[in-house]
């Protein structure tokens, strides 16, 4: 297996990670990548294989499971019934249980209100002045509307956030034990609010996803009290962080492309969706556990081995799309690995579609001059990859 390096919290990279993507499929289907310490998988096929195998998952095969500080202990008693960490029956049950809940219908019957917030927020930009469309926009659609899916205050939106910004940071390269900390009190706090709210459920039901999802039973099981907080919170977070990052890149890459606007107001606009996210997905790196001696890609792994899944380097394979490195949205659509693949395919994919399909064509029609007034950078995150600011003119 050839060796590359590129540190992951290189400045260089970090704005634009492709070029090394490049490398890597050039060095093999498989490569070492010394920084993370990582076998990695840069390929569209490969990438795609490896999601669907079910010789690769998220769950530590027993006898690897890492060990978990004291002071992480109350985050991965949150994580500990996440479906996204889960394997076999027990990710089966619960994702079954989700889905009896998360519906099509259910998602489909919130164009109003994402209709409704998205013109709201546009009625409240600043006029004639600079101003940073993340806050003002990216990070307000999906957190609202998850307000209102779950059934949750929309005056809670800010404190969501921010319980949401100090777990997800527990995910990112080098993390502090003063991340660390902040992620398990953000997680109690998140999980005793939860706790309250699904106790005020149970007596007092409403038409909303907490309560769908409280009702929801297959084969004679339902979700526990800690899987129904676990969910809501998984919702929010994975949820809430890839939306923000795909909003805000969609305006940014479409603003730089100079894409035509009424591309993005008749509906091509589904096409413009999915070169958006082909082009420069919002979460860039997956990992899995090997769960049997095995050999892949022509290379041997061991159980107990970790190998790293590039979502964002399988968009820009030249072996699945003619000329990868161009933002094409009149392309033929093909299935894009940004949303994963497989069994762990992203519940939330369909609703995060649809809140850029409504909140784009509406804010490029009512912000028709829209325009940036500095080079975007992106947030030194590197595999949650989203920008630090978006400062526009409207």
């Amino acid at each position: 297996m050839k060796k590359l390096r590129c540190a992951p919290t290189d400045p260089i990279f970090v704005q634009n990670p492709y070029p090394f993507y490049d490398d890597l499929r050039e060095a093999g289907r498989m490569v070492w990548w010394e920084d993370l310490g990582l076998p990695v998988i840069a390929g569209y096929d490969g990438v795609s294989m490896a999601l669907r195998d079910a010789r690769f998952g998220r769950e530590a095969p027993i006898g690897f499971e890492p060990d978990i500080p004291a002071h992480l202990r109350p985050f991965y008693d949150i994580d500990d019934h996440s479906m996204l960490e889960l394997e076999g029956d027990r990710h089966k049950r619960l994702r079954g249980l989700v889905l009896r809940a998360f519906t099509s219908r259910r998602i489909k019957d919130l164009v109003p209100d994402l209709e409704e917030i998205t013109h709201d927020l546009i009625d409240h930009f600043p006029q004639e002045v600079d101003f940073d469309l993340l806050p003002a926009f990216c990070k307000m659609v999906p957190v609202r509307i998850i307000c209102r899916l779950l059934g949750v205050p929309e005056a809670m939106s800010e404190q969501l956030l921010t319980w949401s910004n100090a777990m997800v940071a527990v995910y990112t390269p080098g993390r502090t034990i003063e991340i660390e900390t902040a992620a398990a009190t953000a997680a109690t706090e998140f999980a005793t609010f939860m706790r309250g709210y699904i106790d005020q459920r149970r007596s007092s039901p409403a038409d909303d996803l907490i309560t769908s999802l409280i009702a929801a039973e297959e084969e004679g099981e339902k979700l526990s009290t800690d899987e129904l907080i676990t969910t809501c919170i998984l919702l929010l977070n994975a949820g809430h962080e890839a939306t923000v990052h795909s909003l805000g890149i969609a305006v940014k890459t479409l603003l730089e492309q100079e894409t035509p606007r009424e591309m993005i107001m008749d509906a091509r606009i589904e096409g413009v969706i999915e070169e958006v996210i082909r082009f420069d997905p919002p979460l860039h790196l997956f990992q899995r556990w090997v769960y049997e001696d095995t050999t892949f890609l022509g290379q041997d792994l061991k159980r107990g081995d970790k190998i790293g899944l590039l979502l964002g380097a399988a968009g820009r394979d030249d072996d699945a799309w003619d000329d990868p490195n161009v933002f094409d949205p009149t392309r033929p659509v093909k299935q894009n690995m940004a949303f994963g693949a497989g069994l762990h395919f992203c519940v939330g994919a369909p609703l995060a579609r649809l809140e850029l399909r409504v909140a784009l064509p509406i804010l490029f029609a009512r912000c028709p001059n829209l325009r940036l007034t500095e080079t975007p950078r992106y947030a030194q995150t590197w595999h949650f990859h989203g920008l630090e600011r978006l400062m526009v003119r409207p």
